[in-house]
């Protein structure tokens, strides 16, 4: 699994949910490779793929490349590693957005002929005010109808400005200070305005 992206919040959730399908599926094992600059060594990497521990039947490897430039042998070890993908090992790869260059690149190219590649894309300031009201219905909240709902996620939108992880953080709390049911306008501009001061 190839996750790409520039939203902590949205590239943690997804790869979470990767994590947790792993889990599910027997992956009793863990190693996570933070590989930056051109010359890493990759050989740890490629290592760790062929060997299992004492009682795991399988694992997953993650491979978090800060940069999304692995440089010429990160490039040559990916593509192999994509070829001869060791059996037992769940893959997941995290990047930054890509830019044009980097997304016809070769090892890139192979690892999406492999497996799955996911793109994370940011929430627009327009989408936001909806993507904080499907979290709010997550947690079995919701605005009112209309003008006045519109205005309470517009508001809200406009306090934490584009940052999910806050975002998330004050929806979690509107669940832990609200019972499920009506958020009111008062409800969330208490809640948002509370944590703006500081």
């Amino acid at each position: 699994y190839v996750v790409q992206g520039d939203d902590p919040l949205l590239v943690q959730e997804a790869a979470d949910s990767i994590r947790a399908a792993a889990r599910s599926a027997g992956c009793e094992e863990r190693e996570v490779f933070n590989i930056s600059g051109a010359h890493a060594d990759w050989s740890a990497v490629l290592g760790a793929a062929q060997s299992m521990g004492l009682f795991a039947n399988s694992k997953l490897l993650e491979i978090r490349l800060p940069s999304g430039k692995p440089g010429k042998d990160g490039s040559e070890a990916l593509q192999r590693y994509a070829q001869a993908l060791p059996e037992g090992v769940v893959t997941l790869v995290l990047l930054p957005k890509l830019d044009g260059t980097a997304q016809k690149s070769a090892w890139l190219t192979a690892l999406d002929a492999a497996g799955v590649q996911l793109r994370v894309d940011t929430v627009t300031r327009s989408a936001l005010p909806a993507w904080i009201a499907a979290r709010l219905a997550r947690q079995d909240q919701h605005v009112a109808d209309g003008p006045e709902g519109e205005q309470a996620l517009a508001f809200f939108a406009d306090r934490v400005e584009g940052n999910l992880l806050a975002a998330h953080q004050e929806i979690q709390k509107l669940a832990l200070l609200h019972p499920p049911g009506l958020l009111t306008a008062d409800d969330i501009e208490s809640a948002v305005l509370d944590v703006a001061r500081y």
